[in-house]
């Protein structure tokens, strides 16, 4: 079967895991089909979920009214105008899906920093790209347990200094656009669980310093960067709200501020999106 459906929206939502036994209420986050936002695709009724992938990975499926509904995390390398194809798969029979890219136009921002944090030695570069391919690799998990919610809450007190998908030039040089979103917070504020999750790293790494990663399920994944302290572990079990660290300025940082982002299928998505406007 090969459908071709476009979705930009679907009303408030319940959720449930792929072995349905009760719906409970959770709010969705607000759809924005832009290059970091998140789409939905409705994938119609049926006793168990689809599995769905979009460019390989899997991709969170929720139930709706007793339907299903798939949300789909678009990344900020996609060009407007694009097409996003949206694999629905059903006991092997695959159902084709698609999702038209809009447009968003992103700030940008210049700052100071080391040079040895852009002009990278050998040494320095070598790392960085064993740090990526293993963070890569953690960014990929995906969990059969789905989360409780998709609702989060703030991880730290404080203004939200720099948003995401701004362009970033690091001593005049541009780099990659920012794929989290910056909260501003003295050093050792302490920083919660943004949703209930499982620690799955907890590392320090060249450019975003202390890091740790929780999984929610099902591909939700939060991290949380330039940390100065850790205080949960690996494979610790934390809840909505529960310590997990302090702010920091380790890494490449002008100072100290907690770097969140999220990602949705293995892709970064804006956090502002799950958060309380």
């Amino acid at each position: 079967m090969d459908r071709r459906r476009f979705l930009l929206s679907v009303p408030p939502c319940v959720f449930a895991p792929a072995a349905l036994a009760r719906e409970s209420t959770v709010p969705f986050p607000r759809v924005s089909p832009v290059p970091g936002g998140v789409a939905r695709v409705r994938l119609g009724a049926a006793a168990n979920a689809p599995r769905v992938h979009v460019d390989g990975a899997r991709v969170l499926v929720v139930r709706n009214r007793g339907e299903w509904v798939a949300l789909v995390g678009i990344a900020l390398a996609t060009k407007p105008g694009s097409t996003l194809r949206v694999d629905a798969d059903r006991n092997g029979e695959v159902e084709r899906h698609e999702i038209i890219v809009a447009s968003k136009a992103y700030t940008s921002q210049h700052l100071k920093v080391p040079p040895g944090k852009v002009e990278l030695s050998p040494e320095d570069m070598a790392r960085y790209e064993r740090e990526r391919a293993h963070l890569a690799g953690v960014i990929r998990t995906f969990t059969e347990e789905a989360p409780s919610t998709l609702a989060m809450a703030q991880p730290s007190p404080g203004r939200r200094s720099s948003s995401f998908g701004m362009r970033r030039y690091f001593n005049g040089q541009a780099r990659n656009p920012h794929n989290g979103m910056d909260i501003a917070a003295p050093q050792g504020t302490p920083v919660v669980a943004a949703s209930a999750g499982r620690v799955i790293d907890v590392g320090d790494y060249f450019f975003s310093g202390r890091t740790i990663v929780l999984d929610h399920g099902a591909g939700l994944l939060s991290l949380y960067a330039h940390l100065s302290e850790i205080d949960a572990r690996a494979s610790q079990k934390v809840a909505a709200g529960a310590p997990i660290a302090r702010v920091g300025a380790t890494g490449r940082v002008t100072g100290p501020h907690l770097h969140f982002s999220v990602y949705l299928n293995t892709t970064a998505v804006d956090p502002a999106l799950f958060l309380p406007v």
